[in-house]
């Protein structure tokens, strides 16, 4: 076969396999499914017909890629990862169609991971060992445990007790001081004009988010906002598409300013955390980058315009 590699001992039934995969001993790779460039398909693997698997992709030992599944460019997938298609899975009873699950271009899943049926995996996202991922997972976070939760954001600085000077200075982001006053009868933190660099035309509280969940996964194209831990404590990322820092909030008295052009990502709430958002544009979908990979290419642009 040329252009790719097969052991001796390997069965590859499909021709539509890219230069340079190497593809080992005792791996079964279907007559429908497709490889992309320089992969490295490891002893032992079973690939199913409906599978696509794209460039620079590593699946080690003991993986089976069902019908369905769907690996983007530079995925690693680590021993013993198991995917599922079928949520009510009965013997030789089949569903109409398989749930597809996809898995978005750098992400890794650690060994012994279990996938259930149906579920996307952001790009960069990274998934620790044995966890067992029940929902979707956005871009670059980091999930361990089972159920799956988000723990962290792949790459990113933490800044554990952030003041206005945590975060470098040509960055965009930036920590803000309000002024706070405490006495016996309560603590009030305020901002007078001028201090939150755009005068508020939107504003919500975000609160009683369970255990383990992640809320934003978006950048925006216009809107500014700034964001405080009004009660409880948050952990929010926030990524320009080159640096990455993860910023715990835990006091009204210090909120985080977020320019366009900033995907964002909250998560390690606590019980009691309600987060105030203020947002200097309307609610427009449209004006929403939803997609990670997209976001990192218009922040790109940007920069070099």
């Amino acid at each position: 076969m040329s252009g790719f590699f097969v052991h001796p001992q390997g069965i590859c039934e499909t021709t539509q396999v890219g230069e340079g995969t190497r593809i080992w001993a005792f791996a079964h790779v279907l007559s429908g499914a497709r490889i992309g460039r320089n992969c490295n398909i490891c002893d032992g693997v079973f690939v199913e017909d409906d599978v696509t698997i794209g460039d620079d992709v590593t699946v080690k030992c003991g993986v089976q890629l069902w019908n369905g599944v769907r690996l983007g460019n530079r995925v690693f997938v680590g021993p013993n990862a198991t995917f599922t298609n079928d949520r009510l899975p009965r013997s030789k009873q089949h569903p109409a169609a398989y749930a597809r699950t996809t898995v978005g271009e750098g992400a890794s899943i650690g060994a012994n991971v279990t996938i259930l049926p149906g579920i996307g995996i952001g790009a960069g996202a990274m998934i620790g060992a044995g966890a067992v991922v029940t929902r979707d997972v956005p871009a670059r976070t980091v999930v361990v445990g089972n159920p799956g939760r988000v723990a962290g954001y792949a790459g990113a600085v933490e800044l554990q007790d952030p003041s206005p000077d945590s975060l470098p200075h040509d960055y965009g982001p930036s920590l803000i001081r309000l002024d706070t006053y405490a006495e016996a009868r309560g603590r009030l933190s305020a901002a007078d004009d001028g201090v939150i660099p755009f005068s508020p035309k939107r504003f919500f509280l975000v609160d009683k988010v369970p255990v383990g969940e992640a809320r934003g996964s978006h950048a925006h194209h216009v809107s500014q906002q700034f964001i405080v831990a009004v009660s409880g404590q948050v952990v929010v990322a926030i990524d320009d598409g080159r640096r990455a820092y993860s910023v715990r909030l835990s006091h009204p008295g210090i909120g985080l300013y977020l320019p366009p052009l900033i995907w964002s990502v909250q998560f390690g709430h606590s019980s009691d955390a309600v987060l105030l958002v203020l947002a200097s544009e309307p609610y427009d979908k449209s004006k929403y980058i939803s997609d990670y990979v997209e976001f990192c290419s218009i922040a790109s642009t940007a920069r070099i315009g």
